[in-house]
Formats: C-alpha cells, sequence, structure tokens
C-alpha cells in the first residue's frame, strides 16, 4: 500500500473529491478540513470500505454514487485493510478478536487440543442420549439438573454417578419417553394432592398383589426382570441347547422353551393387572388425568406402560433412574467422554496455572492506558485467565476509581456516569489500543483513518494521543490519513510527525471538493506574508491586521501607528487618506527594514479595493490573503456606507470601540423599514471580525470560512454603495 488514490461522487455530501496520498516516503498524512466540509464523509465512506457495504448520498439518494478507493497498482483496498477511527462512540466496545491479544499461542493450542477430544466425546453422547431418550429438552441441562443443584455442572452431575450406572445391572428404563413424562403440564398435574393420593393407592394395592405373586417379588424380580431373563435366555440359545428353567414355588415347574417362560410372565403379570381392585384404583387416577386435556398424550401412555406407574409416586428418584437407564444403555460413549474429561484434569490444571502467570499483550495495553492517559481511575483484566484458555470470548475490565487517598471498584455503568466527556473519550481511546495493537501483533497492513479523536480532550490527553499516533507512524504495517477540524490539533501533529508536505487543507468548491498542500500551518505571517509585504498587494494587506496586533502588544492602543491601522480595519474621517507609503514605514518602523513600494502614492483603501476585486476572480481554493482582503473590504465598504446614511459626524467620532455593531444599532434606528439592507449588514457584522482581528497565533478562522461566502457578501455589500 504506496500509495491511496480517491475518486469519489455523492458520498455522504462530498459531490466530488479526487486525491491522491503517497506513503512511499511517510507512512501519516493529515487533512485540515473546516466544520461541514468533508472530513465526517470521508470517514463515512472508509467505513464502508471497512464494512464491505456501499456507499451513497443519504440526502439525496437518487443520485449516482461513485467510490473508487485503490491502491499504486489500481487494485481495490481490501476492507481488512482499512481501520476507522471515529471520533466518539460510547457504546463501543472491544471485538471478539480483541481477545487473540490475551493468547499465549502455545497454551492456546495445547488447551485446545486437550479439550477437542473431550468436546468430541461429549457431543457423541448427547446425541446417543437424545436418540436414546427421544427428547427434545437440553439434553445436557437435564442432566445437571436431575444430579446437581444447577443446571451449568454437566461433568459433575457424570462424575457423581458414574459408579451407580456402572454398577447397574440393566438399562430397565430405557424405552421411556422421557418428554411425555416429564413434561411440565403432567409434573404440575402429579404434584396435586388428589394425584398424590390415587398414585399412592395404586402402589400400596399393587405391592400387596406383587407379595401374593407365585413368582414375582418386590424389589427383586418383577415383570421386567422376568421378561428381560427370557430375551437373554433365547438369546444365548439357552433352550436351543435343551436345558431347562425350573421356577421355585410350593410346586416346582420346569421350563423347556422361551415361548412357556413368556406365557407364565405373561399370565402372572396379567393376574396382577386385571385385580378388580388394582383396576379400581387405576380407573381413578385414569379419571383425574382425563379431566385435563393437555396431559392426553401422558394418559395414552400410560394405558400402554402401567407398570410405570408405581414409579410416580417419587418423581426425582424416577427421573434419576431413567438417566442412569438411558447411560447405561449408551455406556461406551458415557464411559469414553468420562475418561478423556477425567484424563485431561491434571493437565489442565499445569496449562491453567503456567498462564496465570504469563505477562499478556493485552495488559501491557492497559499500561500503555493506564500510564500515559489523564483519569481518575485505573484498569485491570479480570477475566485474563479465562481469555487466555479460551474459556470466555471476551475480556472483563475492572475499575478502580481514585480520588486522593482513597478508592473504589466500580462497575463500567457507574463508573460512565462518574466521568466527564473528556474523560470518556479517553477511556473509548482505550478500545481503540485494543484494535491497533491487535493489527500490529498479527503484521497486518491497515490503513487508519483518524477522525478527529482528539477532539475536545484536554490537553494532557490530546498529547497522549499525538504520541501514540506518532508511536504507531513508525510500524512499517500502518499508514495513517489522520483528518481534523481543529487547526491547534493539526498544526501539532505538523510538528510532531507529520511531513509539511503530506499536510492537506480540504475547501469546497462549485464543483466539489479539493485538497491543496498545506500552506501556513506554522505561523503564515512570519514565513510568508511579511517576506512578501512589498512585492506582493494581498500579502501587504494580510499584514495589516498583524501588524495592528503586534503594536497592541508591545506599545499601547494610543499609539499614532496602531490607531492609523486602525483606520484601515474601520472606515475612520482619514481612512481614505492613508498612502501606500504611510503602511510602509510603519511597517519598517516595526521590523527594522527599509521597504518602498512603486505605488507609495496610492491610498491604501484604494488598493484594498482594487485586490478585493482581484480576489473575485481569482480560483476557489484556501485562499488565505483572499479571506483577509475580501474582509476588509466587506467592512470598509459597508462602514463607509453607513457613516454616509447616518450622516452624524459626531456620533460617529465618539465610537472608540465595536464599531460595526454600533453603526449597525444606529442605522436600525434610522432606516428599520430598509429590510433587505439591514440583513446584508448584518452579514457583515457576523462574518468579518474573525478575519481581521486576528494575529500571528491563533488563526483558525480564516481557515474555516470558505471564500466563496466572502465573495458573495462582497457583491452584496458593493451593491448597497
Amino acid at each position: 500500500m504506496e500509495t491511496v488514490s480517491i475518486d469519489l461522487e455523492n458520498c455522504y455530501g462530498i459531490k466530488k473529491l479526487q486525491a491522491k496520498f503517497d506513503f512511499s516516503k511517510a507512512k501519516a498524512c493529515a487533512v485540515y478540513a473546516p466544520n461541514g466540509s468533508m472530513k465526517s464523509s470521508l470517514a463515512q465512506t472508509f467505513q464502508d470500505v471497512a464494512d464491505g457495504t456501499a456507499s451513497k448520498d443519504r440526502i439525496f439518494p437518487a443520485r449516482v454514487c461513485r467510490r473508487e478507493i485503490k491502491d499504486e497498482v489500481g487494485a481495490d483496498l481490501p476492507k481488512e485493510n482499512v481501520f476507522v477511527v471515529r471520533p466518539y462512540d460510547e457504546v463501543l466496545g472491544h471485538s471478539a478478536k480483541t481477545s487473540t491479544l490475551l493468547v499465549n499461542p502455545a497454551l492456546r493450542k495445547e488447551y485446545e487440543a486437550l479439550h477437542a477430544d473431550i468436546d468430541a466425546a461429549k457431543e457423541t453422547l448427547l446425541k446417543a442420549l437424545k436418540e436414546q431418550s427421544g427428547s427434545k429438552k437440553d439434553i445436557e441441562k437435564e442432566l445437571s439438573t436431575t444430579f446437581t443443584a444447577r443446571d451449568d455442572q454437566f461433568y459433575v452431575a457424570l462424575n457423581r454417578i458414574k459408579d451407580e450406572v456402572a454398577a447397574t445391572p440393566d438399562s430397565s428404563l430405557a424405552a421411556v419417553s422421557y418428554d411425555v413424562i416429564f413434561d411440565d403440564k403432567v409434573l404440575a398435574l402429579l404434584a396435586t394432592e388428589e394425584a398424590k393420593t390415587a398414585i399412592q393407592d395404586y402402589i400400596t394395592k399393587y405391592n400387596e398383589l406383587l407379595a401374593a405373586s407365585t413368582y414375582f417379588r418386590k424389589g427383586t424380580f418383577n415383570y421386567y426382570n422376568a421378561a428381560m431373563v427370557a430375551k437373554q435366555l433365547a438369546d444365548n440359545g439357552f433352550f436351543d441347547a435343551k436345558h431347562s428353567v425350573t421356577l421355585n414355588a410350593d410346586i416346582k415347574l420346569e421350563i423347556t422353551s422361551q415361548k412357556e417362560l413368556e406365557e407364565l410372565i405373561a399370565k402372572e403379570k396379567d393376574a396382577i393387572s386385571n385385580d378388580k381392585d388394582l383396576k379400581k384404583k387405576f380407573a381413578k387416577l385414569d379419571k383425574l388425568i382425563q379431566k385435563n386435556i393437555t396431559v392426553r398424550d401422558f394418559e395414552t401412555y400410560l394405558l400402554n406402560h402401567e407398570e410405570l406407574l408405581v414409579r410416580l409416586g417419587n418423581i426425582p428418584a424416577f427421573k434419576e433412574d431413567i438417566w442412569k437407564s438411558y447411560l447405561k444403555a449408551r455406556f461406551e460413549p458415557f464411559q469414553d467422554l468420562l475418561d478423556k474429561y477425567q484424563a485431561a484434569q491434571a493437565r489442565r490444571k499445569g496449562i491453567e496455572e503456567q498462564a496465570a502467570k504469563e505477562r499478556t499483550q493485552w495488559e501491557e495495553v492497559i499500561d500503555i492506558f493506564n500510564d500515559r492517559f489523564f483519569v481518575p481511575f485505573k484498569l485491570e483484566a479480570t477475566n485474563r485467565l479465562a481469555v487466555i484458555l479460551g474459556q470466555e470470548p471476551m475480556l472483563s475490565l475492572g475499575f478502580t476509581f481514585e480520588d486522593g487517598d482513597d478508592k473504589a471498584v466500580v462497575d463500567r455503568n457507574a463508573l460512565m456516569q462518574a466521568l466527564s466527556t473528556g474523560e470518556k473519550k479517553a477511556f473509548y481511546v482505550l478500545n481503540i489500543l485494543f484494535e491497533i495493537e491487535v493489527r500490529k501483533k498479527a503484521k497486518q497492513e491497515t490503513l487508519i483513518i483518524v477522525d478527529d479523536i482528539a477532539d475536545s480532550f484536554d490537553y494532557k490527553n490530546k498529547y497522549a494521543i499525538i504520541q501514540y499516533l506518532m508511536d504507531i507512524a513508525e510500524d512499517p504495517h500502518f499508514k495513517q490519513i489522520i483528518l481534523t477540524h481543529n487547526f491547534d490539533f493539526y498544526r501539532t501533529i505538523q510538528s510532531r510527525f507529520v511531513r509539511y508536505s503530506e499536510c492537506f487543507m480540504a475547501s469546497k468548491t462549485a464543483s466539489g471538493l479539493v485538497l491543496e498542500r498545506a500552506a501556513g500551518i506554522q505561523n503564515v505571517f512570519v514565513k510568508d506574508w511579511k517576506p512578501n509585504f512589498a512585492a506582493e498587494p494581498r500579502k501587504k494587506i494580510a499584514c495589516i491586521p498583524f501588524m495592528r496586533n503586534l503594536i497592541e502588544y508591545t506599545k499601547d492602543i494610543a499609539d499614532p501607528d496602531f490607531v492609523t491601522l486602525t483606520s484601515l480595519l474601520h472606515w475612520k474621517t482619514g481612512s481614505d487618506q492613508i498612502m501606500i507609503s504611510d503602511l510602509d514605514a510603519i511597517f519598517n518602523k516595526l521590523f527594522g527594514q527599509n521597504v518602498t513600494s512603486t505605488d507609495g502614492t496610492k491610498t491604501v483603501v484604494d488598493l484594498i479595493k482594487h485586490e478585493a476585486s482581484n480576489c473575485m476572480k481569482s480560483a476557489e481554493g484556501i485562499n488565505f490573503e483572499n479571506k483577509i482582503v475580501l474582509a476588509m473590504s466587506i467592512r470598509l465598504t459597508a462602514e463607509h456606507f453607513m457613516v454616509k446614511r447616518i450622516n452624524d459626524p459626531a456620533f460617529v467620532a465618539a465610537i472608540n470601540a465595536n464599531q460595526t455593531p454600533k453603526l449597525l444599532t444606529k442605522f436600525r434606528e434610522l432606516f428599520h423599514t430598509e429590510l433587505e439592507t439591514i440583513k446584508a449588514l448584518e452579514h457583515v457584522v457576523l462574518m468579518t471580525p474573525e478575519n481581521i482581528h486576528l494575529n500571528s497565533f491563533m488563526y483558525e478562522p480564516i481557515v474555516d470560512m470558505s471564500d466563496i461566502h466572502l465573495r458573495k457578501l462582497y457583491s452584496e455589500v458593493i451593491k448597497l454603495a
């Protein structure tokens, strides 16, 4: 990215802009853009590039927008190579990728490898349990809440029951449809006193019948156990090998086939389930269920699985047994997950201990902020270990508010309420540091568009930002275009690290925007206008307000030369009699020069009028001296007009300060019906002072004001005269 060429049309108010930034010799360029000219629009256009979205004109969306931002070979800038630093975004937080600052790659790689097998085994088990249970619920949470008091203790739950599952002889409940029974509405019904009583009555009677059974025994050998025995014997060829089973009862019975055994079990089961008294108790419960239409699926399921009814008296134990049965049925993936999880614990602890000792780049960024920026709080990373190891994706910041010797830990919301606007902006810079440091670490070539990041900062933090911009200007992977409407900031970055040749000023023209090489950044009076006083008439005129201010500072406002120069900024008696030679004499006396103008016999007022007319024909642009010449001619012409119309020499002579506003007030009193004239004169009062009353230290207003407005106003004032 040696050069960046811009060709824009109808982008967020920019009618047209063509510019080229050359980074082959310098890594930073600066653009001074007066308010309302282009700064935010250009920044938004680059943000669109970074976001991969189209640009547009918000006010006139029908206008065709063109955006071409290309490198030295004519290729579009990739979006990942553009980063826009906006002036302030209070809600901005660091992005997920900035968490890579907290990564020791070797530790993260080992930790992730350690858990990759665990995650895969866990996924396999959860899938198997979902198939086994037929449940649509969150299996992980269901298991956790079944065996612990929380829903996020999955591994704790598995470890708690591992021995019980291993010791379970069978998976007798593995075919139970989980969601039908453990539906919220079903559980709510079963929790009612009426249902509890009906269930307990049924269980009591069932146990009586089971105790009286010839072959079944409560808790040891029930219908399910018997059916499983029959199936397993048959599956293992027991009867095919001509073996037989002898059932222990009052009369011993020998069984020689699977069919005989199954028929005997079915007969014994029917003897219990068809008991009239038991059926009556089941009917009582069934009637309760039928009253609630929302549990009809449960009713149907229960009719086909009547043997489960005896388990409904203790729902928590029933749920535990069901999950144990599911796990027993899927014992292989269950055991595989536990083995891998337990094997990882010891090494995980060692990695975490090592990670806790590491000093990370993220903390270095926080140190940069704490050391460089002046705010009443200190930052620290609170969950650094979790982010290092990938357990949490985002860093949590801790804030310690300091007031003298008192300190208090506060959360972000409380902190933001306590900070001033400037302090909030300083905190915002922290997010910028994170993003830039990520790119620096990744050696990612980046064009950084800095959009007035230091605006409204106090001087300490403004210089801290400038220092940081200086630092990143040294990085070979970064290029910067710094946009600002703060002339003091612009002047400072030029003096610190941005080459004069890479400084530009934006100005509006009728067709769009132009970027011109900067002029007058550092004391335009000393470096340009004063040396050219004799040779260039407009610069001679532009020197008048500077000279007047210097005399005010070094002598007194009663000094004759101060009075003379004031008469060239305000219409006074004798203003039109001051010769160019008189102005030369003041210049020579003030600076120890020996300047003699060839047109010394002409009046300065005539020279101002002549040069103002020439300014009207000049090309559009920054035009420092043009603006001063136009402003002076506008004021002199307007005041001369008002003095003649007011026609009160004593009133005018008595004015010793704020002459233009006082003349306007009098003019309004005398000619209050001349609304258009008054309107033009009001514009004179508003627009000319800042362009005339300037000094060699602060002349931002003259840069900010477009000479288009001054040209228009000059035309209006000339018509009045």
